[in-house]
C-alpha cells in the first residue's frame, strides 16, 4: 500500500469505521518539494502530517504505520512514528529483530509480519531472549497477499489453501507456547486474499483473532492513490495478476502492465536518481528503481508503474467506500 496508496486519507477513514487504519511509511514524502534533494527529511515531515490528517478524521481511532525493515533509516522512522504518538507499528520486508528497542519507553504497540512457522519462531524466540517480551500483535501474511511476499517462488507453488491453512495452525501453535510462558494473549491477524465475509469466517475458523486486508481498499473513494491506479485494479483480469521479482530481491505480486512486460523481457531501466531508500540496493545492478515506479503508480502513470496488488484484486469491479468494504466483510448490508 506504499508508495502513496494508504496515507492519512485512507487510514483515517478506516480508523473512523472502527478498524485499524495503517499508513504506509514507504517514501511517504514523495509529494514534498524537497523530496529528491532530501528524501529522509521529507519522509519524516510527511509521516507527521499524514498521521495528523488521519487523527483529525478519527480522533479516537486506532492509527498506525507500516514500516519496512528493508528501508534505510528504519530505526529513525520507527522512533519518529512512536514519538508522534501512533498506536501501532507493523513491520515486515525482513524480520524486525530490533523493533522492541526502538519503541522502548513509548505506548506504541508493535506487530511483526511473518509468513511461515519458521519466521514466527525466529522472531518470537529472539524477542523473548533479548527483550523479554512478545509482540503486541502478530500479522500472518499469506501467499495471496499483494506487494512483497515473505516466500520463495518454490513456496508459492507449494502453498495452496489447504497447505497454508496447516501452516497458519503451526504458527498459532508457536504463538500459544509464548502466550503460556508470558501468561498473556497475543492477538493474531491473517492477511492475504481475504475479500469476502466467507473468507473472513474461514480465517477466523483457523483460530486467528482478526484479518488484515489491503487491496479491497484501493478501489475506495477515500484511498489516497490516483483514480487511474484504482481503475487499473478494476480493469485487470485474473490473468493480468502475476508474480514479479522486485529490486528488493523478493517475489512480489503485481498487475502485468506494459512496463512490467518489458522488465520481464529483460529490459533495464536506469534510475534517474538514487534516493537511497533501501539497504540492499545497487543502482547499477537493479532492473529498475522501485521508488520511481511506485511513485508513478500513486500519481496515475499506470503504463510505466509498478502496480502492486493482491491475488484477488481482479475481483474488484467498481469504486466503493471504506464503509461499504468494512460492511461487506462484516456481513452487513
Amino acid at each position: 500500500m506504499g508508495v502513496g496508496i494508504s496515507m492519512g486519507g485512507l487510514a483515517g477513514a478506516v480508523a473512523k469505521e472502527g478498524a485499524a487504519g495503517i499508513i504506509s511509511n514507504a517514501q511517504i514524502g514523495f509529494r514534498e518539494a524537497d523530496f529528491e534533494k532530501n528524501p529522509f527529511q521529507a519522509n519524516l515531515r510527511a509521516m507527521e502530517s499524514e498521521y495528523q490528517k488521519a487523527r483529525k478524521t478519527a480522533p479516537d481511532g486506532v492509527i498506525g504505520f507500516n514500516i519496512m525493515v528493508a528501508l534505510k533509516h528504519y530505526e529513525e522512522y520507527v522512533r519518529h512514528a512512536a514519538a508522534i504518538g501512533c498506536d501501532l507499528i507493523i513491520s515486515g520486508a525482513g524480520l524486525p529483530t530490533e523493533l522492541p528497542r526502538y519503541v522502548e519507553g513509548t505506548d506504541t504497540k508493535i506487530a511483526p509480519i511473518v509468513s511461515t512457522e519458521k519466521s514466527a519462531r525466529v522472531i518470537l524466540k529472539y524477542w523473548d531472549r533479548k527483550y523479554n517480551r512478545v509482540p503486541d500483535l502478530l500479522v500472518i501474511e499469506g501467499p495471496k497477499a499483494g506487494g512483497h511476499l515473505g516466500f520463495t517462488k518454490e513456496q508459492l507453488e507449494i502453498f495452496d489453501d489447504k497447505a497454508y491453512n496447516e501452516e497458519v495452525k503451526s504458527i498459532l501453535k508457536a504463538v500459544r507456547e509464548y502466550e503460556e510462558k508470558y501468561e498473556r494473549k497475543i492477538p493474531v491477524v491473517l492477511a492475504g486474499g481475504i475479500d469476502t465475509k466467507e473468507k473472513v469466517e474461514a480465517a477466523m475458523s483457523l483460530g486467528v483473532d482478526g484479518v488484515q486486508t489491503a487491496s479491497l481498499f484501493v478501489t475506495t473513494e477515500e484511498c489516497d492513490a490516483d483514480i487511474r491506479y484504482k481503475e487499473a485494479y478494476i480493469n485487470a483480469g485474473e490473468e493480468d495478476i502475476c508474480i514479479v521479482t522486485s529490486p528488493v530481491g523478493m517475489p512480489g505480486r503485481a498487475i502485468l502492465n506494459p512496463f512490467m512486460k518489458r522488465v520481464m523481457d529483460g529490459e533495464k531501466f536506469t534510475p534517474k536518481k538514487c534516493l537511497g531508500c533501501l539497504h540492499k540496493c545497487n543502482p547499477s545492478e537493479i532492473p529498475y528503481c522501485i521508488t520511481e515506479r511506485l511513485v508513478a503508480a500513486a500519481r496515475g502513470d499506470v503504463e510505466e508503474a509498478l502496480l502492486f496488488c493482491g491475488k484477488e484484486a481482479y475481483r474488484q469491479q467498481k469504486i466503493t467506500t471504506v464503509r461499504e468494504v468494512i460492511g461487506s466483510l462484516m456481513g452487513e448490508e
